[in-house]
């Protein structure tokens, strides 16, 4: 018997919350015979793949444990949100400050959209502001919450300012991790 994404929200997100994560997806697909679970999880101060075996360790009893399923080939993963879903609640949004993010903004006065490049800055209710550094000129632009219309947070080789990551509001600490590599300050 086919299982809906909804039916396995609805098994799993006790378990999830209970571990510490926030349930952010479930999709199911039909291949090959065999269902494809695939759960998306979050949590402040993201995840390494042991905690993730055991979540899914213990996602997988669960699902055993339900006599519909318990006969049907099923494949589960379990992963983090990743760099490429979109950031669509303001705990993604707290998660990911410092990182580089694209955000495309509807203009509430005319309809037309443009897009902001920058850094995730403080986060308010209604607000986030972008660090952009355009050419070593750092500028902060606070962008409603209520006009994002797409933000996907950016994979980024480059090496923030200290400035670009003061102006973010992370702690002295915080920034000295993020700039160094290997234990050595770049």
């Amino acid at each position: 018997m086919p299982i809906s994404p909804p039916q396995v929200s609805e098994l799993v997100e006790k378990l999830v919350e209970d571990q510490g994560f926030d349930l952010e997806d479930v999709t199911v697909t039909r291949r090959d015979g065999a269902d494809e679970l695939t759960i998306v999880v979050d949590r402040d101060g993201g995840s390494d793949l042991d905690v993730l075996a055991d979540l899914s360790n213990r996602i997988s009893a669960v699902l055993d444990a339900v006599p519909d399923l318990s006969d049907d080939p099923y494949v589960l993963e379990v992963t983090s949100r990743g760099v490429d879903r979109p950031l669509t609640h303001p705990r993604h949004w707290r998660r990911n400050v410092g990182r580089r993010v694209e955000v495309r903004l509807t203009d509430a006065e005319d309809g037309s959209r443009r897009t902001v490049t920058g850094r995730i800055g403080r986060l308010t209710e209604a607000d986030v502001e972008i660090v952009a550094n355009h050419k070593g000129r750092i500028a902060v632009e606070a962008v409603a919450l209520a006009d994002v219309v797409k933000a996907v947070v950016q994979v980024d080789f480059s090496q923030p300012s200290v400035r670009e990551l003061e102006l973010c509001g992370l702690d002295p600490d915080e920034i000295a991790r993020r700039r160094s590599r290997d234990g050595k300050q770049v």
